[in-house]
């Protein structure tokens, strides 16, 4: 199923992000992780390379997932669009409600997390959005909390945290995103997650 929707996000043309992009960017990793990570848009080279977080970002969440002994191949890795928006602007609600309804909901269903990262606010108002939380507070309030919640019928909890490319554009998110991968780390000891 994860190789279908896999290969409908490659050739999906069902909002005006398909027109401009070179690859769509589907997700990978371990179909039978733990832990799902839900990043924002591709950039520049995960829209190249057709890969998730390949870039400047992707080389701080490999180091922040190495920092607490966890493997990227443990993980699945994907984002609330598949396509890069253009100039690296912020996808558009009519964008997002097509690509989670299409393709992000269906993967969460699929692989069944434990826990789910969302990285950045965009990502994270969606994801609590669809929980009943209270997505009107902003990312610098909600990073570093667990929240035991109900999504798409699973029970799950989410980690909210600063995306990775806030690092390269302000090193002080440096130390809160290092510590929300310790909020991470123990949530996975908790849960008996290796």
């Amino acid at each position: 199923m994860m190789r279908e929707i896999a290969a409908q996000i490659r050739v999906c043309v069902q909002c005006p992000l398909s027109k401009d992009r070179k690859n769509a960017v589907p997700g990978e990793g371990n179909l039978e992780a733990k832990v799902f990570f839900v990043g924002e848009a591709p950039g520049y080279w995960e829209d190249v390379k057709g890969l998730p977080f390949v870039g400047s970002a992707g080389k701080v969440l490999n180091e922040l997932l190495t920092g607490i002994g966890f493997a990227r191949e443990g993980v699945f890795i994907t984002s609330v669009v598949k396509c890069r928006p253009p100039r690296n602007r912020e996808p558009r609600p009519a964008e997002v409600g097509t690509c989670t309804s299409l393709y992000l909901n269906r993967q969460i269903s699929f692989i069944k997390p434990k826990v789910v990262v969302t990285l950045g606010r965009l990502s994270t108002a969606y994801v609590l959005s669809k929980t009943g939380f209270d997505t009107v507070r902003s990312i610098t309030e909600l990073h570093g909390k667990v929240s035991k919640v109900m999504f798409l019928g699973l029970p799950m909890v989410v980690l909210p945290m600063f995306h990775p490319a806030s690092v390269l554009h302000n090193p002080k998110y440096e130390e809160a995103l290092k510590s929300d991968f310790c909020v991470l780390r123990k949530e996975l000891k908790r849960r008996r997650i290796t």
